[in-house]
């Protein structure tokens, strides 16, 4: 092979033509293409759904034959696919010294009807940051209140709330109920110490009297037939730390549509220093509350002393 020489596969034949060479000289002849039959080449072509291997010339045609067969049904399956968009009015809670509670709005729009028999149905979850927490029954000893049995549930969110245009036992099934934990009853709240059903009972009782667990407490409205809203309430007693805000769309008894939006809720000004000193210095914070207390009395006695 002369150095210059090209070599390529066109339609199952090699041919090897000249490149850079020299220009012809006057009266010579034509440069000639030498063409070589191939018999039983391989040809692999890196297709959407894997490798395809075919022979000789078969295989690009058998390749292009599936590549516009495969590209319309993705575009189909794409176009299809329900749409949602979801927002919440803000995306910081901020808690002060005279933080009493707030309120969540949180909207959006589907594709389709919404609400209703047939339409399609809106989920809105609200789930806040996890952290342990111990349920102990009260014993009576001799007409003292003491500490008896206790559970420590490991991983229980501090705040939950789900609401929606129907309640989600009505739209959903048992199995994707539990495995979205979409439910009071479908949180998996694991216990060490007493197994007793009734500490599992208190704590769902304890967190829904304080409002920090929800259920369906306020509904999700519907407007227009495609816009819909809840308010969700957060208690003063509201911890604080990052939160997820789910929106679902159910259709036909399944999840067909999600959006996952952020929400933070931190403590700001004294509240914010009061709360880093009470963690990071317990003793200093202690002795502070005592001596407040102490020049509070002192300062009272003084001021209402009768003369």
């Amino acid at each position: 092979m002369k150095a210059g020489l090209r070599r390529g596969r066109i339609a199952g034949v090699r041919v090897t033509q000249a490149h850079h060479a020299p220009p012809p000289q006057p009266g010579s002849p034509p440069a000639r293409l030498q063409t070589t039959p191939i018999q039983d080449q391989q040809i692999r072509v890196q297709g959407p759904a894997g490798s395809w291997w075919g022979s000789g010339g078969k295989a690009p045609s058998l390749a292009l034959f599936f590549l516009l067969a495969v590209t319309p049904a993705r575009a189909q399956v794409d176009i299809a696919r329900p749409t949602l968009a979801a927002q919440i009015s803000t995306r910081i809670v901020e808690i002060t010294t005279g933080f009493t509670g707030a309120e969540i709005l949180v909207f959006g729009a589907a594709e389709r009807l919404l609400g209703g028999e047939m339409g399609d149905q809106v989920l809105v979850t609200v789930r806040g940051p996890r952290s342990p927490q111990v349920v102990r029954r009260r014993v009576e000893f001799f007409g003292i209140w003491l500490n008896g049995p206790s559970a420590r549930f490991l991983d229980v969110p501090g705040f939950y709330a789900i609401a929606g245009t129907r309640p989600v036992w009505e739209v959903l099934p048992e199995e994707a109920r539990a495995e979205g934990m979409l439910g009071l009853d479908t949180l998996p709240l694991l216990a060490r110490g007493s197994q007793e059903p009734a500490f599992r009972a208190a704590l769902l009782e304890l967190k829904q009297e304080d409002g920090r667990w929800q259920e369906h407490a306020v509904p999700v409205e519907v407007s227009g037939g495609r816009l819909f809203l809840t308010r969700i309430p957060l208690p003063a007693t509201v911890p604080t730390g990052p939160y997820l805000v789910e929106v679902l769309l159910v259709r036909d008894r399944r999840v067909v549509a999600q959006q996952t939006l952020n929400l933070e809720v931190r403590r700001v000004g004294t509240a914010a220093w009061i709360s880093t000193v009470a963690r990071q210095a317990p003793l200093l914070y202690g002795v502070a509350c005592i001596v407040l207390a102490a020049l509070a009395g002192w300062l009272g006695s003084v001021l209402f002393r009768r003369s």
